[in-house]
């Protein structure tokens, strides 16, 4: 569990960095890294507690990351 768990704040750094850097969001580099992991950590716990799954746990860290970027709004985007 340890593993999979530093996996996805791993995977979701990265979505956040990707996000920035292709201009899919403009919030600035930190701000979604924030995001993202965010994301991923709240549906990593939802996935232990209530064992509600879309995909292996790397497919289910990218989907928490970039539904995470697009739910949260910001008022700094251009």
């Amino acid at each position: 569990m340890f593993m999979v768990m530093m996996g996805t704040v791993v995977i979701a750094g990265i979505v956040g960095y990707l996000s920035e850097v292709t201009g899919f969001t403009h919030n600035g580099y930190l701000q979604s890294i924030i995001i993202c992991v965010g994301g991923a950590f709240l549906f990593y716990f939802i996935r232990i507690m209530f064992g509600i799954s879309f995909a292996p746990p790397g497919l289910d860290a990218v989907i928490s990351s970039v539904g995470a970027l697009i739910i949260v709004p910001t008022h700094w985007r251009k």
